[in-house]
């Protein structure tokens, strides 16, 4: 379902863009890591997934997110799942964010919002009284088949990680 929830209207992206749908093959990508070279979603076959998109980089809500992430890494390694967070924010920005944050999960650069657009996850926002097109902060899994098991929409930073602890079953 590529349609999200929240208090401004979406950007209905077309069919032709929004790929993410849970029980189906989870849209593949290609994209630069901050860990250098790129990751590509199908290259990940045989492992499980846990895809977060987030706003930006350095922010107070972003940063609680990766930290939360970064705090339960063993926990989802153990269970076999790969974490990888994705944003609009530049290969740069990603190293800092990621230095600054000691996270050790790569962080991957959708400057293009190619990747966003695929999993339906491009909201308009509004901030101060400019519109803008922006993230909405997003999770999904991906089972090691490479069907998108869960989605999880429009969460909250500051819960987002031990809910979805919760909701695979390793918290």
């Amino acid at each position: 379902m590529c349609h999200l929830t929240g208090k401004t209207e979406p950007v209905a992206p077309s069919e032709d863009e929004c790929k993410a749908i849970v029980g189906e093959p989870a849209p593949d990508f290609e994209l630069e890591s901050d860990l250098g070279g790129k990751v590509k979603l199908s290259d990940l076959k045989g492992k499980k997934v846990v895809l977060y998109f987030y706003p930006k980089d350095n922010t107070s809500g972003c940063t609680m997110q990766a930290v939360n992430f970064q705090a339960a890494l063993d926990k989802f390694e153990k269970a076999g799942y790969v974490v990888i967070g994705v944003s609009r924010d530049s290969i740069k920005s990603h190293t800092n964010f990621r230095n600054k944050q000691g996270l050790k999960f790569p962080l991957l650069s959708d400057a293009d919002s190619e990747v966003s657009k695929l999993y339906g996850v491009l909201k308009l926002k509004s901030m101060y009284g400019r519109k803008y097109l922006g993230i909405v902060r997003s999770t999904f899994v991906i089972d090691e088949n490479g069907i998108l098991a869960a989605e999880f929409r429009d969460v909250k930073a500051k819960t987002s990680v031990a809910d979805l602890e919760k909701a695979l079953g390793i918290s």
